[in-house]
C-alpha cells in the first residue's frame, strides 16, 4: 500500500468518524433547542436553510440538466419521504423522548425496514447473516420500546416518530435504487423543493423564533443546515468511495453510542439499564451482516 493509498483511507475513517459525530450533535442540538425556545417547525426551516446555502453555488455551476432529467415527480416524491416531512418527524419526537431513543430507533429501523422493502421490491436474497441481523435489531428495537412504554407514554409517542423516519427514509432508498439515481442529484432535488414548503411551514406551524437569541438560531443552522443537511453528506460519499459502502456502513451503528454518551453529557439524559442493554443488541443488529461479510471476503481472497 502506498503512502498517498494509506492517507487516503485514513481521511475517509476520520470522514467517517465526522459524519457519527455531526449526528450525535445534530440530534443533541436540536432536543437542547427544543426544550428551550425553538420549535420542530424552526428547526426543521434552519435545516433546509442552511443546506440550501451550501448546494446553491453547487447547482449554479454544474446547471440544472440533472435535476430536470429527475422530473417534478420524482423530486416530490424523494421530498416527501426525506424531504421536509422527515426531519420534522424526527424533531417532533424529540420533543417528546431524549436524543438517544432518536439516534437508536431511527438508524435500527431504517435497516429493518429496508430489508423489509428491498425484500419486497426486489426479492433481494436473504444471507443468513443478515437474517441474525434483523433478528437482533428486532429484539432491540421491542426492548427500547418496551422500557419506553413502562416509564412514559408521552415518550413512547416520540419513539414511534422515530419508527416512522425509519419507514420514511428506507421507502426512499428504494426509490433512489429503483430509478438508479444519482445520489447528490437526489439530495439537491430534496433540498431545493423542501425550501419552496418552508414559508408555508411557518404559516401552518407554531414558531419561536422570535424568542430565540441570534446565537441559538445561527448555532442551528450552522449544526444543523451546514454539517448535518451538507457537510455529513459530503463526508459520507467520500467515505463510501474510498472503502466501499460495507466497510463505511460500519460507522452508523456508532451513532447510537455517541449520540447516547453526548446526550448525558450535555442535556443530563441518562438511560436506564435495559434501554443501553437495547442499544447494545440494536448496534451488534446492524454491525453483525457487514462484518461477517467482509470476514468471509477476506477468507475468500486468501484461499485465491
Amino acid at each position: 500500500m502506498t503512502q498517498t493509498t494509506g492517507n487516503t483511507k485514513r481521511l475517509a475513517v476520520l470522514a467517517g468518524l465526522a459524519v457519527v459525530a455531526i449526528t450525535a450533535v445534530q440530534f443533541v442540538a436540536a432536543r437542547f433547542s427544543l426544550r428551550e425556545h425553538l420549535t420542530a417547525a424552526d428547526i426543521v426551516s434552519l435545516r433546509f436553510t442552511g443546506a440550501s446555502l451550501v448546494f446553491l453555488p453547487i447547482v449554479w455551476r454544474s446547471g440544472t440538466a440533472n435535476l430536470k432529467a429527475l422530473g417534478w415527480r420524482r423530486g416530490c416524491v424523494l421530498a416527501l419521504l426525506t424531504g421536509l416531512p422527515y426531519p420534522l418527524v424526527i424533531n417532533w419526537g424529540l420533543t417528546y423522548a431524549p436524543a438517544a431513543h432518536a439516534a437508536a430507533l431511527s438508524p435500527a429501523s431504517v435497516v429493518f425496514f429496508s430489508f423489509l422493502l428491498s425484500r419486497l421490491v426486489f426479492d433481494d436474497k436473504i444471507s443468513g447473516a443478515r437474517i441474525v441481523g434483523i433478528g437482533a435489531i428486532m429484539l432491540g428495537l421491542l426492548l427500547f420500546v418496551f422500557q419506553t412504554g413502562i416509564d412514559t407514554g408521552s415518550a413512547m409517542f416520540g419513539d414511534g416518530l422515530f419508527l416512522g423516519s425509519g419507514i420514511m427514509f428506507a421507502a426512499y432508498a428504494v426509490l433512489v435504487r429503483r430509478w438508479a439515481l444519482n445520489a447528490v442529484t437526489a439530495t439537491v432535488a430534496v433540498v431545493f423543493l423542501s425550501c419552496l414548503t418552508v414559508p408555508l411551514l411557518h404559516v401552518l406551524a407554531p414558531s419561536g423564533l422570535s424568542e430565540a437569541s441570534l446565537n441559538e438560531i445561527l448555532t442551528q443552522l450552522f449544526i444543523q443546515g451546514f454539517l448535518a443537511g451538507a457537510a455529513s453528506i459530503v463526508f459520507y460519499t467520500y467515505a463510501v468511495r474510498q472503502l466501499g459502502p460495507q466497510s463505511a456502513s460500519l460507522f452508523m451503528p456508532c451513532i447510537p453510542v455517541a449520540t447516547s454518551l453526548t446526550g448525558w453529557v450535555v442535556l443530563g439524559e441518562v438511560l436506564t439499564s435495559l434501554q443501553l442493554v437495547a442499544i447494545v443488541i440494536l448496534t451488534l443488529g446492524m454491525l453483525f451482516p457487514t462484518v461477517q461479510s467482509l470476514v468471509f471476503t477476506k477468507r475468500l481472497a486468501v484461499a485465491r
